[in-house]
């Protein structure tokens, strides 16, 4: 029997909320299953579809691992002064996917554009009695390959459930968590230094509003 894990993540550039990533893992023989589903990358999903396929992942999948990366976390990893950043910290989260599941083959969406220096990274950080008998692909759009498909999905629907989340605390809508979006833009203006534990202050969307309330702090002074 081999095992055969995807990972990818959703959630990497808002401003709002959380990162999740995911790995998901089949017996080999079962990932063409996947693909009968309708299983593909979850950009390409509706909501709805996104939702139902997620339930079908669960009951097909040997097992998945959910890693959810709150914004005080992601802030640490990027404002550290020895040149640490999301890609390292996306890489230690897969490290950590792969010493838990033990998979046979581990196929992952890599963040990096630079995929050999990005390997090698994450390959120091794996138990060494599972590198002689990994095979590990790490490729850019891997999402073709059903297993890191699979993960995009329940990503995408941990996020969205984070959402839902934040915005029941809230009492209002935070649309998507992208700063490009209008209806986040008009509540992290109103917000943005209200609910600390839900915003990333390494953005430059936070750092430009905070800099704008100081510079009005001290005229009113």
């Amino acid at each position: 029997m081999t095992l055969v894990c995807g990972s990818d993540e959703a959630g990497r550039g808002p401003t709002v909320g959380s990162m999740f990533i995911v790995g998901s893992m089949f017996n080999e023989e079962d990932i063409s299953k996947l693909k009968e589903l309708g299983v593909k990358d979850s950009k390409l999903l509706t909501h709805k579809k996104r939702k139902e396929l997620a339930k079908e992942i669960e009951k097909l999948a040997v097992e998945i691992k959910v890693i959810q990366v709150k914004p005080n976390e992601i802030d640490e990893a990027v404002s550290d002064d020895n040149g640490f950043n999301l890609n390292w910290l996306e890489a230690k989260k897969h490290a950590e996917i792969i010493n838990q599941l033990k998979p046979h083959k581990m196929i992952i969406d890599c963040p990096s554009p630079n995929i050999k220096a990005y390997t090698n990274y994450l390959r120091k950080l794996l138990d060494p009695e599972l590198l002689n008998t990994l095979q590990l692909i790490i490729e850019h759009k891997a999402e073709k390959h059903m297993p890191v498909a699979a993960a995009s999905i329940i990503a995408k629907c941990k996020r969205e459930e984070e959402v839902l989340e934040i915005e029941k605390i809230v009492g209002q809508s935070i649309g998507s968590g992208y700063s490009s979006n209008p209806v986040c833009q008009k509540f992290l203006k109103e917000n943005f230094d209200k609910y600390p534990e839900f915003i990333r202050k390494s953005w430059s969307t936070f750092k430009v509003l905070d800099e704008q309330k100081k510079q009005k702090s001290l005229k009113e002074f």
